[in-house]
Formats: structure tokens, sequence, C-alpha cells
């Protein structure tokens, strides 16, 4: 394909009526879900400042570690998550206890997730963009190829393209504008970015859905547009929300509906300048994040309500690192046998230490039978 068919909304001048990138959508068809949304916020906010700071704080340290792996998994990058959670704490100055080593990969995804959120009022510009390309390749490197890190792609290897399916016959889903129009086309996001909301027609959600879009359609990047597209995004979500904190996060819930996203993505960057059909699925895919979070949140109100019952009982250390991580949601059946591989101690040992719990009733055994009994946490009493 060449860059002088008319295929993609970038070339909308060519072949539409209205001019690129004169957006356009449907604030009536989109009505109902914004109420929606902004009432999932404020609902979800409220609960948070009943809930207090130290709660907030840990809130904001388990989203935050959610965003930064999820934006990766969607493009296929697995980071480890306890290295997230230690770069996010130390950055944030919150204790979680022992830290995991510092990578330079994770810090530099978090130092990009943590700019656009915290610093969501300064101006986005073009040396920031770069700031958080370089820190996502801190060698200049994506894998085994040698990429532009903090400037614009050149399309000296040809057109910006996004691709599947094997080397020999790959389909093209979206190919980007040409390199020579990216500084003139990037200066026209950049200062729409910086109007003031006060000025816009369009809600600040609106905004952050277009954002999303614009950027992620521009691809001004040789790799790494999606992660900073989302960036951007959240980056709007914080200006809507008015606070730098994140409660909940939209990369995760991307990552749940990857397939639908990138369907979405792909008709849209095909199709006209009115993209009521992506602000409706950003919106849907918004609302389901909240609604995630209001689940995330009842967990930590529960793991709080817990230790603040079982403060006063005197527990080993590896009662208490086996209680959090069952708070903490438990991969499987445990066991035992599970018990003393996690905490390193002989199986006896194991034995006894849970026996103990759930002599006191913080475990009880699980329904069913098996080859080994399980375990599980004990209803707690009601406050």
């Amino acid at each position: 394909m060449g860059y002088g068919q008319s295929l993609y909304i970038w070339q909308a001048d060519d072949w539409q009526d209205g001019d690129w990138p004169a957006w356009r959508c449907d604030l009536g068809r989109l009505a109902g879900l914004l109420e929606a949304v902004s009432r999932a916020q404020g609902l979800l906010i409220g609960r948070l400042t009943e809930a207090g700071w130290a709660l907030r704080d840990q809130t904001h340290l388990a989203v935050l570690t959610d965003d930064v792996v999820k934006t990766s998994e969607v493009e296929g990058d697995v980071l480890d998550v306890a290295s997230v959670r230690s770069s996010i704490a130390r950055r944030l100055g919150v204790n979680v206890g022992a830290l995991a080593p510092a990578d330079r990969h994770v810090d530099g995804v978090v130092e990009m997730v943590l700019d656009a959120t915290a610093r969501c009022r300064d101006p986005l510009t073009a040396e920031r963009l770069f700031a958080w390309h370089a820190a996502l390749f801190p060698t200049g490197y994506s894998g085994i190829s040698r990429i532009h890190a903090g400037a614009w792609r050149s399309d000296a290897a040809g057109p910006m393209q996004v691709v599947s399916g094997p080397l020999h016959r790959p389909t093209v889903h979206y190919q980007a504008p040409p390199a020579d129009r990216l500084n003139s086309e990037m200066a026209r996001f950049l200062a729409w970015a910086e109007t003031s909301s006060s000025n816009s027609v369009e809600p600040l959600l609106i905004r952050a859905g277009i954002a999303h879009l614009w950027f992620v359609t521009l691809h001004p990047f040789d790799d790494g547009n999606g992660r900073i597209a989302r960036a951007v995004g959240d980056l709007f979500l914080a200006r809507a929300d008015g606070s730098a904190q994140r409660f909940y996060s939209l990369s995760a819930q991307i990552q749940r509906e990857r397939k639908a996203y990138y369907d979405i993505l792909e008709r849209t960057q095909k199709g006209s300048l009115d993209i009521t059909d992506w602000l409706a699925w950003f919106l849907k895919a918004l609302q389901a994040a909240i609604d995630h979070a209001q689940a995330g949140l009842d967990a930590v109100l529960f793991k709080a309500r817990a230790w603040r019952q079982w403060g006063a009982m005197s527990l080993n250390d590896r009662q208490v690192k086996m209680l959090n991580r069952l708070l903490d949601g438990f991969d499987g059946k445990l066991t035992s046998s599970k018990w003393a591989t996690i905490t390193k101690c002989s199986p006896d040992t194991a034995l006894r230490d849970i026996t103990e719990l759930v002599g006191r009733g913080l475990l009880q055994r699980t329904a069913g039978g098996g080859r080994s009994t399980g375990y599980e946490l004990a209803p707690l009493p009601v406050d």
C-alpha cells in the first residue's frame, strides 16, 4: 500500500467530508455513558474519601502497579510485578517492606506512568514525550533493533505499519502518516492538548478518548506508541478526575479486552472522522475499569478489616506472610505442602502453623475432597 492511496483516517481530507483532524462525535449518543461514568467516578472517590489516607495510598499503589504491568502486557511485554511495585513504592515513599532489586526497564515504564499522572497539570510537550520514550528504551534498542529513542520516527526502513501474521504474508491493520508530516501533525496535537478546558467544547472525558486515539493514530515513535498513547490518555483522565492519584486502571481494562480494543482501533482508523463508536467503546471500558476498581477497593477494605481484628494476635512471620497471600488472592488451593514451599519450612512446621490458625478461627478447611486437605480464610466476625 503506498502513501498515495486513500484508506486511513488521516487521509480524510482526500476522500471525506471535512478536514483531518476535525474529529466529530454525537454527544447525544454519548450522554448516557458520560453520566454513568461520572456517577461511577463519584461513588468510587466517595468511598475512598471515607476510607482514609492510608487506604487511599494502598489503593493508589495497587492501581499504579496494575497500570504499569498491564500497559506493558497489552504489547506482549511481561514485567515482574514485585519489581514494578517496589519501583513505584520507592518513588511514592510508601513502605512495602522488603523491596525488589531495581530494574532499569521497569523503572522506565514506572517513570513515564507516574510523570503522566502526578504531573497531569503540566503542559504536554514534545520534550516531555521524548523523555517518556527515552525512559521506555534506555539502551536505544527495542529487542535487538536499534531505534531512535527520544525522537520522532524517520521511516528510514519504510512506512510505519501495524501488522500481524507471518513475515512472508503479513496483514497490515494500519499505516501511520509519513514521517515528514510528524512535526506539523504533533505540533497540532500538542496545541490542542493544551487548549484550556474552559475554552474547549469537548467534555473532559471525551478529550481523554480523543487524545488516546489521536496519538496512537499518529504513531510518532519507532516503538512504544501504544504505551505512550495510554499514558497520554491517563494524563487526560487525571485532569478530568482533578486528582494526580489514580484509583482505577484503564490500561488493565484494555488488557482484559485486548482483542476488542484492537478491533475498534482498526475500524476507527479506517473509518470517517465521526468517532462516536470509538468514544462509546472508550467510555464503556472506562466504566468497566471503575467497576473493577470498586471490587479492588472491597478487597483492600476487607484486608484492613481483617488485620484490625487479627492485630492483637501473636503470629509468626510465616503465618503473617501466608495470611497476606490469601488476602491478596491466593492462586489455587492452599495446602500444607504449598505452605511449606512458599515459607521455606518443613512440612511438620507448615502443618503446625495451619492447625494453630484453624484453631484460632482464622483459617478453615475447604469443602470437597481430594488427595490433600485445602484451607481458606474463615469468615470474619462482624465488627
